[in-house]
């Protein structure tokens, strides 16, 4: 079993792009949807991700804050594939920066599709109370803001926030 310590951020401006090392394209979905998650019927969202010639299937638990259990599980593309058009909502597309920045690796995920316009910043972290530098390109903490995570847009993408949601309102 994987424990993952994530925090998760709104970026502000494009400072990150420069630095950006590499970026991989990906697009996932879920086999659940978030009624299931919040409503309790099941404890875990699972994900399908195809990032270009590899494929996963994710499997991460929903306790509130940021650290949860993930597992993670490589799947043929084409499987990959076939459990895209069994899932619920729609489907996440977006360009994951890899962006280092004293010590720490950030994932900037800009979103594609219907969630254009949404660029969030992820750190994962060995503790809970690990310290980090925060670079001048990050913007407002989201981890405990369930619409920013990846199985609430597939459902409510970005395009269907209202301004004040948009505005990274509570």
């Amino acid at each position: 079993m994987g424990i993952e310590i994530e925090r998760k951020f709104l970026v502000a401006g494009e400072g990150w792009r420069a630095a950006a090392e590499r970026v991989q394209p990906m697009a996932q979905g879920y086999l659940n949807d978030l009624a299931a998650v919040e409503g309790g019927t099941q404890r875990a969202s699972v994900r399908v991700r195809i990032e270009g010639g590899h494929a996963f299937l994710n499997i991460k638990s929903r306790e509130p804050g940021h650290t949860r259990q993930e597992f993670d599980y490589p799947v043929p593309v084409a499987d990959a594939r076939q459990l895209l058009a069994l899932c619920v909502g729609g489907l996440v597309d977006k360009r994951r920066h890899y962006v280092r920045h004293e010590g720490h690796l950030w994932e900037v995920d800009e979103f594609l599709g219907e969630n254009a316009g949404l660029v969030v910043a992820e750190i994962e972290l060995d503790s809970a109370d690990e310290v980090f530098a925060h670079p001048a390109w990050l913007g407002q903490e989201v981890t405990d803001l369930q619409r920013y995570y990846n199985l609430a847009l597939a459902e409510r993408p970005y395009a269907r926030w209202s301004a004040a949601e948009r505005d990274g309102a509570s």
